[in-house]
């Protein structure tokens, strides 16, 4: 069979199909099909908040094959992959095999996020400023590696952990406990300062940085309990350097990207450079190959450039006809409501009504499903992310906790200070736009 070659010219009348069914997939297919350019979105799996604007179609996203035969049936233009499983498991490569532009890291690209070791040894290649590590396979070598950076330990799952494989703690004993879970940790210098997630996206060689955002790792507030995927999100970032964007490409993103083309694995997509910045400048905590949650929930409620054509462009090669994205001058805050239990098990089936969205706050489903009388329900961690949208970050926290507040979930929670310190100007910040 003769492979199709995508055109690089965008169609006019797009049809596209992304792959999940989290918050991040339902706030990307919204973004999408707000493209005049686009005439229909699918969703794989999607929840029934995509459903409410998108068609909805069952598949195993891990699968390559069942995604481009997929994506063959519906006569899909361009294929979003949203997750990170999908990717290292290869679905986008199966898809432009299928001869359909897809949205995505190959799979070979994709260990940049699958595998912490090899984001290491490439950005090392790149000259990348990151924390200095350790590579660990055996309680001692742990150990030796817990020792010689001291507290607070920095322990990460080298795998695929869902936002779940890092643990940063004062307490030895539980870095050498959460070490023991995993095959292989990579243990690392703790890096102190304001951490930001700066997205990154490119076709390969061209690369478009979004606005910087910053999201909230800890379940409870003021940045109490354990890691989760995420509680909440906010963005832009009024106390970041203005040369932030343009220093994280040079420095990062660009770097990165030729070492990838050197190893003849070039990654298109999204790199999601996850950074501290520290008082010797920018350093990358980890990479990511899509986009994170819960920042692009705040992100697609801000950006005005069409993204089914960004998207498209970056899939076949031609983001640099593109030119800057555009942004609404305005903040976006998004806060995260979980069911009980999460990070650990989060109690499924409890019954959620939601209130009507409106210009300045919508709800986003994620870890939702319908019973068998049709009544939305968690099915999930992290079931609901409400965005607020305004002029300020009081104005966008105001209206997403008000949102949220009308909310009925008793069986769920969130936290009350997302984007709260940078509301007020509270956010220390070591890094200086005059570091070199």
């Amino acid at each position: 069979m003769t492979e199709t070659v995508p055109p690089t010219s965008v169609p006019n009348d797009l049809s596209v199909l992304v792959i999940g069914s989290g918050g991040r997939e339902h706030a990307l297919a919204r973004a999408i099909a707000a493209d005049p350019s686009v005439s229909a979105v699918h969703v794989a799996p999607g929840n029934p908040g995509t459903a409410s604007f998108a068609t909805n179609h069952p598949v195993s996203i891990t699968d390559p094959d069942a995604v481009a035969a997929l994506a063959s049936q519906l006569g899909a233009d361009l294929v979003v992959v949203g997750p990170e499983a999908p990717l290292v498991a290869g679905v986008a490569d199966a898809v432009r095999k299928a001869g359909i532009a897809c949205f995505g890291a190959s799979q070979q690209a994709a260990k940049l996020e699958g595998s912490k070791v090899f984001a290491k040894e490439v950005m090392a290649a790149a000259g990348v400023p990151t924390a200095q590590s350790r590579y660990c396979t055996t309680p001692e070598e742990v150990e030796a590696a817990l020792e010689e950076f001291g507290a607070p330990h920095v322990v990460k799952d080298d795998g695929l952990a869902a936002g779940k494989g890092v643990v940063v703690t004062d307490d030895e004993q539980e870095a050498l406990e959460h070490a023991a879970g995993c095959q292989a940790v990579v243990v690392e210098e703790y890096l102190k300062g304001p951490e930001v997630s700066l997205f990154v996206i490119t076709d390969g060689e061209t690369a478009l940085a979004m606005q910087p955002a910053q999201d909230f790792k800890r379940v409870g507030d003021e940045d109490e309990g354990p890691n989760t995927g995420g509680m909440g999100a906010y963005s832009p970032l009024p106390w970041a350097p203005k040369d932030l964007q343009q220093r994280v490409l040079d420095e990062v993103a660009l770097p990165t990207l030729a070492e990838m083309r050197r190893r003849g694995t070039p990654f298109t997509g999204l790199l999601y450079c996850g950074l501290a910045l520290t008082d010797k400048g920018i350093r990358v905590i980890e990479f990511n190959a899509r986009f994170g949650d819960p920042e692009t929930q705040a992100l697609m409620a801000l950006v005005d450039s069409p993204m089914g054509e960004v998207l498209y462009r970056a899939a076949t090669g031609t983001l640099a006809e593109l030119g800057e994205l555009r942004w609404r001058d305005e903040y976006a805050v998004t806060v995260v409501l979980a069911a009980d239990g999460y990070p650990g098990e989060p109690e499924k089936g409890g019954r959620i009504e939601l209130p009507e969205d409106t210009e300045d706050a919508w709800t986003i489903q994620a870890g939702t499903a319908l019973d068998a009388k049709g009544n939305l329900v968690a099915d999930g961690g992290r079931v609901l992310a409400v965005v607020g949208r305004g002029k300020d970050l009081r104005t966008a926290r105001g209206a997403a906790y008000t949102h949220a507040g009308a909310i009925d979930f008793p069986t769920g929670f969130h936290r009350y200070d997302i984007a709260e310190k940078a509301a007020v100007e509270q956010i220390e910040n070591s890094y200086s736009e005059e570091q070199q």
